[in-house]
């Protein structure tokens, strides 16, 4: 059986959503991978007209080798996509859950 790569899956999912943006968006757009400390954000930041524009719609961690998703602001939902992709239920956290909410999600726990 093959063993995913769960940094690859998760780098590929954000660059997607940052393609997927309005071309008049994409110069708002940043995406951090910290591959050393295993945290993964799509930000959108800067300026329209005299507006201030930040925000962070997709925040994931690597942690003891399970995926946990501290914020999710997509339509599909990352933990749906990661199934689709074949990572086990056992090994995504939904972290932006609280801990005692986690147990009734059908993820891990933590």
């Amino acid at each position: 059986m093959e063993t995913l790569n769960y940094q690859e899956i998760v780098k590929d999912i954000i660059s997607k959503y940052a393609k997927d943006q309005a071309e008049e968006d994409l110069e708002n757009t940043e995406i951090v991978f910290d591959t050393e400390r295993d945290i993964y954000l799509l930000l959108y930041t800067g300026w329209k007209d005299e507006n201030r524009i930040y925000g962070c719609p997709i925040h994931i961690s690597i942690k003891d080798g399970k995926i946990w998703i501290e914020r999710d602001f997509t339509e599909e939902g990352i933990p749906n996509q990661l199934v689709e992709l074949g990572v086990p239920k056992t090994d995504i956290v939904l972290g932006f859950r609280a801990p005692h909410i986690r147990q009734f999600t059908g993820f891990a726990e933590g």
